[in-house]
Order: structure tokens, then sequence, then C-alpha cells
């Protein structure tokens, strides 16, 4: 350990954290704040005021500010009293607000290196640590290492016979309680403790993030959106930057503070970061922290982020964003840095928000600490199903949808059979029926094997996207369930055929099994008919769906607002379907124009289909569009 730093630490004066601020700017944005995260080591670099007030005017000059999170510890750098002091000061006097941060890490560049909270070193440090930043700050966030990795032998041997799971949820929830808000609120009673959770919530709890009491615990909690590169190693779909927004929401509702975005994903064009700002907002996060300062200050912007569909049409325009900025003095600036992507997004996208009203969606149910078929619910997300994740089962539905981690709750076959006796609806995947087909056997007896199909048909479905689909056998008595959408190698002409969508009566209620391939991706890959089938079944809650290719999101809200949001390369035209047969225009929430319903019949109109008001849209790449509803 550092034993230079450990002393400086337990010598830290206690400070006043109440000295008069000028007052906050008028606020650029009307729906959210837009603040800044800063880390030490940039933090402490605020030392020389030059260098303070020349990257700030960088920043500013493009991106407008209402926060700055000033970090007191990283990596074992705790930055000293005086210049957090004067950093805050600095802000102060420029109407900005500010709070702390505490990054808990020894050494970020080795894997992510936490501290070990069984040592009792690491403890002391771990609490005087919170206990100097709460001197400095009445609000402060923890960034999202909060966890630990750490398999020191005395960790080992503190764990005995439990798994890592059960050990680092009860030590991680006892060190936030004891080592972090106990000692904070001692020093400073007015504090607010704040947790950053990261964007990797189906693997919490291995690391012992605690989402069943971590969200009651603190004063609030926070959500990292950032889903950059999908191909990247986490493989974060971009509907994430959305959904986890909304699952925290579900989690205590009112306590979830906002999103968190980083320049992550910025390899991929300019779109990728704006559509991680866009969709955080689209969720109704109440402010949006953008991480980091030296990125704003550093990240430049280049041709190389104008991507080859921008053409003028687009809703993220590169042209745009690099057009000179007109300063308050009417004097202009050329935008150099990624903090005027921020900006230009932040801003169109606040213009829209405003008009939404609270977000619905599909609601799914994920048991606290669940594994399996992991962030499947990002990948329906992306394939046109707008979704609603419950720490708790839904039963105020019509339709609840149900992945593999809903088998975690011991009396999940009571609330299926409940929801189908009530006369409503439940869709498994299955990955759920393989989990517990003993139990789903109470409902109907059906069967997913460790076989599987190699498909490239889905007979009047249409084709997949891609040659060969790998997908489980899903297996059942005939004339017991029913196929709604099938598969073969070929399905038409072909020797055999494997249900994609099965359906079997239970009482008034219907159980789907919707069979998710191998690789979750490939669900973009299965034709717009097959979805299009699952999209209506599951939307019965919402009074809308969409017909159309994957990779296209709808995000609905309950002021009879929608947005529909294009993520492929390409132009897509897709046809909202709605229930409400008074569904008479839909009014375009950025110019007003009014759509009036289509009058033609789809070609090849099954009896089934359903029969409601369809408006055509046409969204260009990697684009939206909202809507409102006009009833007759």
């Amino acid at each position: 350990m550092n034993k230079r730093f450990f002393t400086r630490l337990l010598a830290a004066a206690t400070l006043c954290t109440c000295g008069a601020a000028a007052l906050p700017a008028k606020p650029a944005y009307k729906n959210f704040k837009v603040s800044v995260y800063v880390r030490a080591y940039e933090v402490d670099k605020m030392k020389d005021p030059q260098w303070l007030d020349s990257t700030w005017t960088v920043i500013s000059q493009q991106l407008d500010v209402d926060k700055v999170y000033l970090e007191t510890h990283r990596d074992l750098l705790l930055v000293d009293d005086a210049t957090i002091e004067n950093a805050k000061r600095f802000f102060h006097e420029r109407g900005i607000e500010t709070a702390g941060g505490i990054t808990y890490t020894i050494d970020e560049s080795n894997n992510f290196e936490t501290f070990c909270y069984s040592n009792p070193e690491h403890r002391k440090k771990v609490q005087g640590i919170a206990e100097f930043t709460a001197r400095h700050f009445d609000e402060f966030i923890l960034d999202d290492f909060f966890f630990t990795s750490c398999k020191s032998p005395e960790e080992i041997a503190a764990k005995g016979d439990r798994s890592w799971t059960e050990y680092r949820l009860q030590l991680m929830t006892e060190a936030g309680r004891d080592l972090v808000l106990g000692p904070a609120k001692r020093v400073n009673p007015k504090v607010k403790v704040i947790i950053k959770y990261p964007n990797w919530y189906d693997h919490f709890q291995g690391l012992g993030f605690n989402l069943e009491e971590g969200p009651m615990l603190f004063d609030g909690i926070w959500t990292g959106t950032e889903t950059r590169n999908p191909a990247g190693n986490q493989h974060l779909q971009n509907y994430l930057s959305y959904n986890i927004i909304r699952y925290f929401h579900n989690l205590r509702p009112g306590y979830n503070g906002g999103g968190w975005v980083d320049a992550g994903g910025l390899e991929m064009g300019m779109d990728r970061y704006a559509e991680q700002l866009h969709l955080t907002m689209l969720a109704k996060a109440p402010e949006i922290i953008l991480f980091a300062y030296h990125q704003l200050l550093g990240v430049k912007l280049t041709p190389a982020q104008r991507t080859p569909w921008q053409d003028g049409t687009t809703s993220f325009r590169y042209d745009k964003v690099t057009a000179p900025i007109r300063l308050k003095d009417g004097s202009t600036v050329q935008p150099t840095t990624m903090a005027r992507i921020a900006d230009v997004v932040l801003k169109q996208t606040d213009r829209l928000v405003g008009k939404l009203g609270n977000p619905l969606g599909i609601k799914s149910y994920k048991p606290f600490h669940a594994e399996g078929e992991d962030f499947l619910q990002n990948y329906l997300g992306m394939a046109g199903l707008p979704m609603d994740m419950h720490p708790s089962f839904p039963d105020d539905q019509q339709v609840v949808l149900l992945t593999a981690q809903a088998a975690k709750d011991p009396q999940i076959m009571e609330h299926i059979k409940h929801q189908l006796l009530a006369g409503r609806d439940v869709v498994i995947t299955s990955g759920l029926l393989k989990a517990i087909p003993e139990r789903i056997a109470e409902v109907a007896e059906l069967r997913c094997t460790d076989l599987k199909a190699l498909v490239d048909d889905f007979g009047r479905h249409g084709k997949p996207g891609r040659t060969l689909l790998l997908i489980p056998q899903v297996l059942y008595y005939t004339n017991d369930a029913w196929e709604m959408v099938s598969a073969g190698r070929p399905l038409t002409g072909g020797v055999s055929g494997y249900p994609i969508l099965l359906r079997a009566l239970y009482a008034g209620g219907n159980l789907y099994v919707l069979t998710i391939p191998d690789d979750p991706g490939n669900l973009y890959d299965y034709p717009a008919e097959a979805l299009n089938v699952v999209r209506r079944i599951c939307s019965r809650d919402l009074g809308v769906y969409f017909e159309g290719p994957s990779k296209v999101s709808l995000f609905v809200y309950d002021n009879g607002t929608l947005v529909v949001e294009n993520f492929n390369d390409e132009p897509v035209e897709i046809d909202l379907v709605f229930s409400d047969t008074r569904t008479a225009r839909l009014e375009n929430l950025e110019d007003g124009i009014l759509t009036l319903p289509e009058t033609d019949t789809p070609a090849g109109r099954r009896r089934d289909a359903p029969t409601g008001p369809r408006f055509r849209v046409k969204l260009p790449p990697h684009s939206y569009k909202g809507f409102r509803t006009h009833v007759k």
C-alpha cells in the first residue's frame, strides 16, 4: 500500500462544504441536465489555473454544461484539498453545479484492479476516501468500480464454502453500508451518496453488485448506458442504452438519477456515439453524465467520423456538427472535439423528449441475481419488441415475456398459471423451456432438446437474412400445441420443420414458445414476416406494433406518442399498425406534418392478421422519427 497516500488521507482537514456559490446559469436544456465527469487525473491538473481555464474554454465553447462531477480518488491518486476547493470555486463562479466522485480502483490499467474488501488496510482506505470526499461535497457518485474481482489468499479464505456470488454480494453490501455510507454521513449528515451501476447488469452478482439491496441502500443510483461497439468484448446491443435505464427505474422508481455515456464507439462513426446519447434520453433519464472531461477535450473531430450514409436526410448530421459555432458575443469558433457532437445531439433530442410521455413496453420478468440468455431483451428490442424489464412478476398485463432468467423464481409456475387462468398470455423463450421442462409440463408437455437444426426457410414467412441459422429443436404433442411460425431446410418442399413460434392453450390463455437461435444476433436474420407475427402477439398491451425488418426499434409512451428508430446502414420502410380502429392520423413531432392511414390491403394478408389502421413510415439509415397519434 502507498503509505504516503494513507497518511495524507487520514490527516485531511475537515472542510466546510457549504460555501456560497454563484446562482446556476439559465438551463440550456428544458427536459434534462447535462453533466461532465472529471477523473481525479484531470482534477489534479486543475491546480494549475491556466490549464483549468484554457481547457474549460475549449469544452464550454462547444457544449453547454449544467454540472460537473469532480473525482477525488482513482488508482490511489487522492486529489489535495486546495485543488478540489479551487476547482469547485471556478465552476461555481460560472454558474455550474458541482458534485464529487470516487473510483475505488487500485490500478485501473491492471484489469481494473479493485480493492480487496476483506483486507483490513484496504477497508480502512476505502472508508477514509469516503470521509474525505464527504468533507468537500454534499453529493458524490461512485463510478462503476464499486465491485470486487479480488481473489487474494485472504479473500479465498474469507469466502469459505460459499460461491463467489454469495460471498461477494454479502461482502459488497456490507462495504457499501459500513465503509462508505455510514462514515460519509457521520462526516457530513447532508451528503447524498449515489452508486453508478455499469452496463453489464446480467453479470453483476458475480462481482458483488447487489441490485436487490443496493438501490434501497444508497441515496440514489446511476445507469451506465454505454453500448459502444456491439462487436466489442461485451457485445452490448444498441438498444441497451434505452433498456437499462427503464430496468433500473423499475428497481426503485424515482431514484434513478440518469445515464452515463463515454466516447467508446466513435471508431464506428459519429452516429454510434450520437445514438447512445439519444437513446439514454428517450428513456426519460433526468440527467446525463458525459464521461469524461479528458475525452471531451482530447477526442478530436475527424472526417473519419462522417459515415457513408450521411446525405443530409439522416437524424445525426456530421455537417451540422462540424459547422462553425456562433458564440454569445457574436463571434464564431470552429468545433474541434467530441464535445460538439454531444451538444448538437442532446439539444436536438431535448426538443423531442419534451413531447413524449412515460415509456411503456412489453413487461419482462427478471428475478434478482438471475442468469441465462444474457442480455436477450436487448436483442429483442433491436428486433422491434419494446422492452420493459421488471424485478417482480407483472400481474397487470395481457402479455408477459419470460426468458431463461425467470427460472430463478421457485414460484414461476404459479405466476404463469395465474396469468393463463385469467385469460391472459405468456410468451416464454426456448431457453426457459429448456431450463424447467418438468414445470412447464404443468401447462403443456413441451421439450427443448439438446438437438439443433440448421434452417434456411421460414415458408410463407420468408427467407432468413443469412444462408443458415442454427436453432434448438422444440418438440410438442400434435394437436396439443400448434406452430404459428416454422422453419426448415427448406421448409417449403422439404422433409422437416421446427417451430419458431409455438402456441399451446391453457384455460382461457395462451402459452407461446419463442425459439431463440444459438446466436441471439441471428434474431436479426429472422424474416420480417416472422418477426411481424411475434411483434403482434407480444404487443397486446401497447396497442401498436410495426411490420418491417429487424434492427428497427419502437418506443411507446403513455400520452399517445411513439418513436421509431432505424439502426440499419440503409433506409427502411415500415408499417405502424394500431389496434384502435379510431386512429385516424399520425402527426410528425418534428415538423407537424400529418399522415393518413394506408388504404391498400397488404398482399398476402392472412385471415388472422390485424385489420387496424396502418401508417407507412420511411426511415433513413441510423435515423428516427417521432409521432403523435390522433383518434377520431
